[in-house]
């Protein structure tokens, strides 16, 4: 059973201000969204995995099902092609092909109480 189901809080995310830059991100948001510490719900039903970001700059939510790629409206505004995998129990990889020819991948690892994140 994946042990990313449950109330997670980030509590690091590796390249996050670089990542934001490269996306296009301006210096002011970069900084406001540099000191944020997110909570994340996620659950499950049928299949269907229901994700929910929030934090005091919004709240973001997304549902999908593992490997079948979905429309997604990214924080940054960009519009992506999005597929989640799930290569163990403790990680999930999440790659956003975006229309604007730039794209994402993000790696979450979830340990009981909290989740870590690499972003590239």
């Amino acid at each position: 059973m994946s042990k990313a189901i449950g109330k997670f809080t980030l509590e690091k995310s590796e390249n996050f201000d670089d990542f934001m830059k490269a996306l296009g991100v301006g210096m002011v948001t970069r900084k406001m969204a540099n000191t944020l510490t997110p909570s994340v719900d996620i659950s499950e039903s049928g299949g269907t995995y229901k994700m929910k970001t929030i934090s005091t700059l919004k709240t973001l939510e997304i549902n999908f099902k593992m490997g079948q790629e979905f429309d997604e409206d990214a924080s940054d505004g960009r519009k992506c092609k999005t597929t989640f995998t799930e290569p163990d129990a403790n990680t999930w990889v999440q790659v956003q092909k975006g229309g604007n020819g730039v794209d994402a991948k993000f790696t979450r690892v979830f340990t009981d109480t909290h989740m870590n994140m690499d972003c590239e």
